[in-house]
C-alpha cells in the first residue's frame, strides 16, 4: 500500500519494499488509490517492480498524478492498472464432518 507522498524521503523504505518482493519471488499488486504525489524515485521503483518480479505488476486504483507518470514514462505498458479493488478472495466455509 502507498499513500500520500511517494518521493526521495522514503527511498530508503521503497528500496527495502522492492528488495523484499523480489526476494518473495511472488506477483506485486500495489494499492496506490492514496498517493498524492509521486517524483522519480516513486517511478524507478515501480519499473524496478515490473521488471524484477514475477508476472505483471498491478495498481490499484491508481490517483490521475500516478497515470499521468505510468504514461509519460511508458512503465504503463509493463504494468496493469485496476480501477476497482479487487479484495481478497473469498475464503471458502469449512467442510467436512456432520453438523449438529
Amino acid at each position: 500500500v502507498l499513500s500520500g507522498e511517494v518521493d526521495v524521503a522514503l527511498s530508503g523504505d521503497l528500496t527495502e519494499a522492492v528488495t523484499e518482493a523480489e526476494r518473495a519471488g511472488l506477483p506485486v499488486e500495489i494499492d496506490a488509490r492514496h498517493v498524492t504525489f509521486m517524483d522519480s524515485s516513486g517511478v524507478s521503483m515501480l519499473a524496478r517492480l515490473a521488471h524484477r518480479t514475477p508476472g505483471r505488476l498491478t495498481m490499484i486504483e491508481p490517483p490521475d498524478v500516478v497515470r499521468f507518470l505510468l504514461g509519460v514514462t511508458r512503465i504503463g505498458e509493463v504494468v496493469d492498472v485496476v480501477d476497482v479493488d479487487p479484495g481478497f478472495p473469498d475464503d471458502e466455509p469449512p467442510t467436512g464432518g456432520d453438523a449438529a
